[in-house]
């Protein structure tokens, strides 16, 4: 089978990416290798909603219309707008359609898959940046008696035993699981590394739609001083709920949830901690401060502090200095390790030196260095809010204008000629 182009991937990037190659006019095929929106669908725990208000969601000629647009999808909620999307434009899918390798032709690419091969003039790799869990390799150490799993494998708090549970990571997903942990009546410690501190809402909007009125989600690739760093930065510590609450770490002290150092490793049973605990949030205190300032600046600017709420800035992380460096896990009852430690793409059956030394694929805003093939759904692919999912309509219509003028079929494509 030829097509013009393979898609690799039918979750939000994927599809943005189909319909944006359709008004381009270019022939394309979008294979998944599970059902439309799979890694939503299958590797999210059950109370997991969006970081990102209903108004936000939205993809290339389809956005949200309920009436609740300031709250955050649940995932099954998604997961239905997704195939809504996917049946809105017709996408051009091949389900339950799971890619093998990927290898270069004379003239484009084979695209070996368990139910055919395809081969095409370009492609676009849009399978997810959130495949396999980056586990460090500390955790070769840890007592074989305790169990582990990865948030793509937890669900709820009802898999685990009724025990302590050790939470590693203090980003998005190792605040929100901590909490829901805890509050199951399970004790957990929480190990805290870099994080990035964010509000909820700020002087009555959320934290989301003041970073689109600053401009900061549409910061491109290449204005960023530091892009490596910044594409490697932690999600936001942020929850979605219907009160639209804060979740932040003084909040899970209060309710009881013990917080330590980063994990520096295990030893004679024990795990040992870093002391870095008070500079590290005195770190994330800071930049959230700065933020805010800029905010209230913004307001005042724009003559927008008579609409607002008084600003009233949120108290300092609290603490313990004198945290303990080490935990016995047997005498504390630590039954489980759950690593919120963040994921990578697998990207294993690509065979071609696209790679870079950490086995990451070189590419220049999505354009990766090999003739015709793209990349859809990194962080900071194009801007600051590829990871989101309104963040894939702008980053698919720039790379499938450049796609289309590779191939040279700009018949109904507006500024092909986009600059990558």
């Amino acid at each position: 089978m030829h097509t013009q182009c393979v898609i690799i991937g039918a979750g939000h990037s994927g599809l943005a990416m189909s319909q944006c190659l359709k008004e381009c006019s270019v022939d394309h095929v979008v294979l998944e290798r599970g059902e439309v929106a799979n890694s939503w669908k299958q590797e999210r725990w059950d109370s997991l909603r969006l970081l990102t208000p209903n108004w936000q969601t939205r993809l290339p000629g389809f956005a949200y219309s309920g009436k609740d647009p300031h709250g955050y999808m649940t995932m099954p909620e998604l997961t239905r707008f997704l195939q809504q999307y996917a049946d809105h434009i017709s996408a051009p899918l091949q389900l339950n359609t799971n890619v093998t390798a990927v290898n270069a032709t004379a003239d484009g690419y084979e695209v070996v898959s368990d139910r055919g091969i395809w081969y095409c003039d370009s492609l676009v790799m849009a399978s997810g940046n959130c495949n396999i869990a980056n586990i460090p390799r500390v955790a070769e150490s840890a007592p074989q008696s305790i169990h582990m799993l990865t948030p793509s494998q937890y669900r709820n708090p009802d898999q685990l035993e009724h025990a302590g549970v050790l939470v590693i990571g203090a980003s998005a997903t190792g605040l929100q699981l901590a909490e829901e942990i805890h509050r199951s009546g399970r004790p957990v410690t929480l190990c805290v590394g870099e994080h990035v501190r964010l509000p909820r809402t700020y002087r009555g909007r959320d934290i989301q739609w003041w970073m689109d009125k600053l401009g900061l989600l549409d910061e491109r690739f290449d204005e960023i001083d530091d892009i490596n760093r910044g594409r490697n930065l932690p999600s936001p510590q942020l929850i979605g709920t219907p009160a639209r609450r804060n979740l932040d770490l003084n909040r899970l002290v209060v309710q009881g949830v013990d917080l330590r150092g980063r994990l520096a490793g295990f030893n004679d049973g024990k795990a040992q901690f870093s002391g870095s605990l008070v500079n590290t949030c005195e770190l994330a205190d800071l930049k959230m401060s700065r933020l805010l300032t800029r905010i209230d600046e913004y307001a005042r600017e724009n003559n927008l502090e008579a609409q607002l709420p008084v600003a009233r800035r949120y108290p300092a992380t609290r603490v313990d200095a004198a945290a303990p460096l080490l935990m016995d896990l047997q005498k504390n009852n630590i039954k489980t390790i759950l690593w919120a430690t963040g994921y990578r793409p697998d990207h294993s059956w690509l065979n071609l030196p696209v790679f870079d030394h950490k086995g990451r694929i070189r590419h220049h805003g999505g354009v990766v260095d090999y003739p015709g093939m793209y990349l859809l759904g990194a962080p900071l692919l194009r801007r600051r809010k590829s990871s989101f999912i309104h963040g894939a309509e702008d980053d698919a219509r720039d790379l499938s204008r450049h796609l289309a003028s590779y191939l040279g079929s700009q018949k109904n494509c507006v500024d092909a000629n986009v600059a990558a």
